[in-house]
């Protein structure tokens, strides 16, 4: 069989294309996110389908990635290909609600109905399982190590033994391996060891759910933290009221210039002082004496030394000499010193005068600011100052009241701190009890689930013998399983070896040209000494056996019919350039059918090139 062309309509990023194939070797050529793993889905779904998943599966199953990104109406499209001298169009609408195929043989232009039987024969005798593991090779899928291992194991135990690739040999031996561990975990030998042992611990939990300290006491903390909560709140009212009146208090204290009881005392002595100095000066200055005396020391001063001025005028003649029997000098400078005196005490009596006219001006003036400011009116009076000390008094009394408050608030505090403790301690004991109550609640949830085991073990003891027929019966399905596997080294295994040898031996350049599968079906590669697991050669080589062991299981599976192509889907990334070298002659040369290959490099077309074999370009942009 060779695939002739396709048409998309619509699948993925591609919308109305069509692409042509050629016989022999093509080479698609595009970019990373160009296309090509799209087309290599697309053909796989015009040959086998797409079915879409169900439940969360559907959400990134191969129908949701490729429905069409414009137009989802027209997801579906056509492959043209010839089988047998026949060129077929297969024509396929993969939406879920309008599912079609429709198979025409333009050869004979009628409608061919797509039966099991002419599928089978259409596609070589290959299944989709089949197609996947063998002539279509997705990205990096021939770079696996250990898959090809066990996918070869399925190919040869199921052909070997039904010759029916629907017959999965090994994944029936799977599923009654795990069939056995589901019936072995059910399997409880100890039971009757563990039925007691349950039993002992549910006398334990019971004991221990009885002692003293299991016992609720929450609501009587709870109480208590409530009683106390109530007299924080009472007390913290109180002391908020007093703050408020000592704030007032205190504001009335500031508002008069006073902070406290020694400033309004201090305020009142220094007010009585004043007051008592405006007294005595102002009844010192009100004396008639203190007046005249001045004016006569004055008068007396100004006749003596007028007196002196006289008789020094007259000289030794004057009266009061020839008395006194004494020089006008003397008499002169006697009369002069009286004079001088009595002007000095009238000097003196001035200016005391004055100054006692000025410290009444000045205690006058405090006491007129002291009166209008804590009584509203100037008048300076013994009663306005009894009236003063009275008003003061009531301030004393107020910072004395003051005082008595931030001691009860003081108080207040250090209860309501008690009682904050006392809350504390009841928050504690609570959190205690719910933590006590958390245990017993995990405690007895722990009881009813042992009791819960233990009456499913008393089940389970009657269940293991049931169970043991089960395990009977399945190692007998397994040995039988086991005898059918034994056989892979028959004829049909030789044949796969052989086959399997010749192409190795091509592809590696000769390096390796000898494979044998072993009686539990493990690879080997044989060398002049030793075989060597595939496990243990290199990655490119394990990559190469790989494609070997693909195109073997190829040939057997589809039996000598006629080929399907062989796709590759960027399957030679990580070849070097000698290792693809030698694959692509080894291809040209060993697989006879048509080969298609999607890659991203330019290295591919330029090797053909090189070593002149013949390739059709196809160039998705």
């Amino acid at each position: 069989m060779k695939l002739l062309e396709l048409h998309i309509q619509g699948f993925g990023k591609f919308h109305d294309r069509t692409i042509s194939f050629e016989d022999g070797l093509n080479i698609v050529y595009g970019k990373n996110e160009a296309g090509k793993s799209t087309l290599h889905t697309f053909i796989r779904g015009m040959l086998f389908g797409i079915e879409k998943q169900r439940g969360r599966a559907s959400k990134n199953d191969l129908y949701s990635r490729f429905e069409p990104w414009e137009n989802s109406g027209t997801y579906q499209g056509y492959l043209r290909l010839e089988h047998k001298g026949m060129i077929y169009r297969i024509q396929r609408n993969f939406q879920k609600n309008n599912k079609e195929l429709v198979i025409v043989n333009e050869t004979d232009g009628k409608e061919v109905s797509p039966s099991k039987s002419f599928m089978d024969e259409l596609l070589c005798g290959l299944s989709e399982t089949a197609y996947n593991n063998t002539i279509s090779i997705g990205q990096l899928k021939s770079a696996t190590e250990g898959g090809m291992v066990s996918e070869l194991k399925n190919y040869i135990a199921n052909m070997n033994t039904s010759g029916n690739m629907a017959l999965n040999i090994t994944k029936a031996s799977t599923f009654l391996k795990n069939q056995r561990k589901e019936f072995e975990a059910q399997m409880v030998p100890d039971a009757a060891r563990s039925y007691t042992a349950l039993l002992s611990e549910i006398k334990t939990i019971e004991k221990e759910i009885s002692a003293p300290e299991y016992e609720n006491q929450m609501s009587e903390y709870q109480k208590l933290r409530s009683e106390a909560r109530t007299l924080i709140d009472e007390k913290q009212k109180e002391k908020e009221h007093l703050l408020q009146k000592v704030a007032r208090g205190r504001q009335v204290l500031a508002e008069n210039q006073f902070t406290n009881m020694a400033s309004i005392t201090s305020y009142q002595e220094q007010a009585q002082a004043i007051y008592n100095e405006y007294k005595n000066v102002k009844a010192a200055s009100e004396k008639k004496a203190r007046k005249i005396l001045p004016v006569i020391f004055l008068i007396l001063a100004a006749s003596l030394l007028g007196c002196a001025g006289f008789f020094y005028y007259l000289g030794d003649e004057n009266p009061l000499s020839s008395l006194l029997s004494l020089s006008s000098i003397i008499v002169c400078t006697g009369l002069g010193s009286l004079g001088a005196v009595f002007g000095f005490l009238s000097l003196s009596g001035f200016l005391t005068m004055k100054r006692c006219q000025k410290e009444l001006a000045l205690s006058s003036q405090v006491l007129q600011e002291t009166f209008t400011r804590h009584l509203g009116d100037a008048s300076i009076s013994e009663e306005a100052m009894n009236t003063l000390n009275q008003r003061l008094s009531e301030f004393q009394r107020l910072s004395i009241t003051m005082d008595k408050s931030d001691a009860a608030i003081t108080l207040l505090a250090e209860e309501i701190s008690g009682l904050q403790e006392k809350q504390n301690v009841c928050n504690e004991a609570i959190e205690k009890q719910q933590k006590i109550q958390w245990e017993l609640e995990k405690k007895l949830e722990l009881l009813a689930n042992y009791k819960t085991q233990a009456e499913a073990l008393r089940h389970t003891l009657a269940e293991n013998e049931r169970i043991a027929l089960e395990l009977a019966s399945i190692d007998l399905a397994q040995d039988t399983m086991t005898e059918l596997s034994t056989t892979i080294r028959d004829s049909f295994g030789l044949y796969l070896n052989k086959t399997a040898s010749e192409l190795i031996s091509g592809i590696t350049g000769g390096i390796y040209n000898s494979m044998s599968i072993d009686e539990n079906l493990n690879a080997f590669m044989n060398t002049k000494t030793k075989l060597v697991p595939i496990e243990q050669v290199s990655s490119g080589t394990m990559d190469q056996i790989y494609l070997a062991l693909r195109l073997a299981a190829a040939k057997l599976i589809q039996n000598g019919t006629d080929q399907m192509p062989l796709i590759f889907d960027d399957s030679f990334v990580l070849y070097d350039d000698d290792r693809l070298k030698s694959a692509l002659k080894w291809l040209s040369r060993a697989y006879e059918g048509q080969i298609i290959i999607f890659t991203c490099h330019q290295r591919e077309a330029q090797m053909l090139t090189a070593n002149l074999i013949p390739y059709h370009m196809i160039n998705i942009g």
